[in-house]
């Protein structure tokens, strides 16, 4: 479906957002690592609690809905799939960023889910994250790897995005249930974007 130039109306109990898609088909030039103490740890076979855990301090602020709606069944098919990698982001002894890497397409790396904690914005930590995905990714035999963000996430994710060495290539609209209107996520979640009933 084309929506139409012009205003398109969302139905109450509905969220939209701009989403854009981001690759980068060769490797860029490595940024050095800001400074700070922070390790990368790699969580074979994470389990369930945990990794919902930490999903949800990373991405309830930017509405990250799809996880938490899946079923426990659902959510270990994909990150016990082999060709997932989890990866979580260590700050003074806690779990405090994730990075997951979708390898399943052959030739290619969807950055599938990437973030910090609220604490940790602003500190350098993104880019330390961001630099060991694009070394992880292109360790391997890729052509491409790409992402998407939204207009939920942090105002600055698709300059960080673009500055890490990915180009935008596709624009679409998402519209989805509230989830803070079905208990996903907490009524006082992304109060950036308002609940309309």
């Amino acid at each position: 479906m084309i929506l139409p130039d012009g205003y398109s109306d969302v139905p109450a109990g509905k969220i939209a957002a701009v989403v854009t898609h981001l690759e980068m088909t060769a490797r860029p030039a490595r940024r050095d690592d800001p400074p700070g103490s922070r390790t990368l740890r790699k969580v074979d076979a994470p389990a369930l609690h945990w990794y919902r855990d930490l999903h949800r301090r990373v991405g309830e602020e930017w509405l990250w809905f799809s996880r938490p709606r899946m079923s426990d069944a659902e959510l270990a098919a994909i990150i016990h799939a082999p060709d997932i990698e989890i990866y979580a982001l260590v700050v003074d002894g806690r779990d405090d960023g994730l990075l997951e890497l979708d390898f399943r397409e052959p030739g290619q790396c969807e950055l599938a889910y990437f973030g910090v904690t609220a604490g940790l914005i602003g500190t350098g930590a993104a880019r330390f994250l961001m630099n060991r995905a694009l070394e992880l990714a292109w360790s391997r035999d890729i052509r491409r790897f790409w992402v998407h963000t939204c207009t939920f996430d942090h105002p600055s994710a698709v300059a960080f995005y673009q500055r890490s060495g990915f180009q935008p290539f596709r624009r679409q609209i998402e519209i989805a249930d509230d989830p803070r209107l079905d208990g996903t996520a907490p009524r006082d979640a992304a109060r950036h974007v308002p609940i309309i009933e």
